[in-house]
């Protein structure tokens, strides 16, 4: 890759572009990411702008590369395209597979403190918090709380089902028709109902490629009840799926995350797409992934 792009989102609305850049790469001293502008090594939707230009949502960033600002993305933990979305009270961010959420045994590295790190090279010394889990070998969209208040809204709207949870999942067997698994699962020593609404996105003999959407949120849920219908996901081990190729992870990626702001009450709409090892291996199995 020659450059870095990432769109800018509502944190960034309205700021100059150097303390957008700042924000996104903090590791990287402000001297430097001036420099980047003025030697026209950053456009913004591919046009070249100013430092002080007032950067919009949605708009696209791109920077050129060099070896000082690898060095400046690899010292900020969180990469620029990994924010999927950020505002004054929350913080989306592309979990990478093999990362847990927070620290756990046997897993000290985790996405928690890698957040924590990138808010604090901004200088941002607030309490930061996950507020939806993540299992450590499925990816994609992690929301985290920013603050005690907003760490507290945000988790009462995740236990009262306020927020809809979308996953891709790769499974054996072929699906053909949209349903319900609706079960009884484990959780923390019990056993409690579970409900996961599917329709296949994409089909051959042998796999079949469903989204699939919480209703509850019970641990290992999704691999649980698809383990149960006799649909593993493939590259789950622990629930008797399939290992393809170097698969070392379950094919199991939060594709889209979607919720009424509980503080200003607007829809939030945040997707992030298959990484592309997922995407390699689907085409290698002959599935189409334009769509996805």
């Amino acid at each position: 890759m020659t450059i870095t792009e990432w769109q800018i989102n509502l944190r960034e609305e309205n700021l100059p572009l150097l303390e957008a850049l700042s924000l996104r790469v903090p590791a990287a001293p402000k001297a430097f990411l001036r420099q980047l502008c003025k030697k026209q090594r950053v456009t913004l939707d591919g046009q070249v702008v100013k430092a002080d230009h007032s950067v919009r949502a949605g708009e696209t960033v791109a920077v050129k590369m060099s070896q000082r600002w690898l060095e400046c993305l690899e010292q900020s933990r969180i990469q620029p395209e990994q924010v999927l979305y950020e505002d004054v009270q929350c913080i989306v961010v592309n979990k990478p597979a093999g990362l847990a959420i927070h620290r756990a045994h046997g897993h000290d590295d985790n996405l928690l403190w890698h957040v924590q790190d990138f808010l604090r090279l901004r200088g941002e010394k607030f309490q930061v918090a996950p507020v939806q889990r993540l299992d450590i070998g499925t990816s994609g969209a992690a929301l985290f709380g920013k603050g005690h208040a907003s760490i507290s809204q945000f988790g009462q709207m995740i236990m009262d089902g306020k927020a809809t949870k979308r996953y891709l999942a790769l499974v054996e067997g072929r699906v053909t028709s949209p349903g319900e698994l609706s079960s009884a699962v484990p959780a923390k020593g019990n056993i409690k109902e579970a409900l996961t609404r599917f329709r296949p996105v994409a089909s051959s003999d042998e796999y079949s490629l469903l989204e699939m959407e919480l209703i509850t949120g019970r641990r290992h849920q999704i691999r649980y009840q698809l383990a149960t219908a006799g649909w593993p996901i493939v590259g789950d081990t622990r629930y008797r799926g399939k290992v393809i190729s170097d698969m070392d992870r379950p094919f199991l990626h939060c594709h889209h995350l979607s919720f009424k702001h509980p503080e200003t009450g607007q829809p939030v709409e945040i997707n992030c797409p298959l990484p592309e090892k997922l995407l390699m291996q689907l085409k290698a199995l002959g599935f189409t992934t334009e769509s996805l």
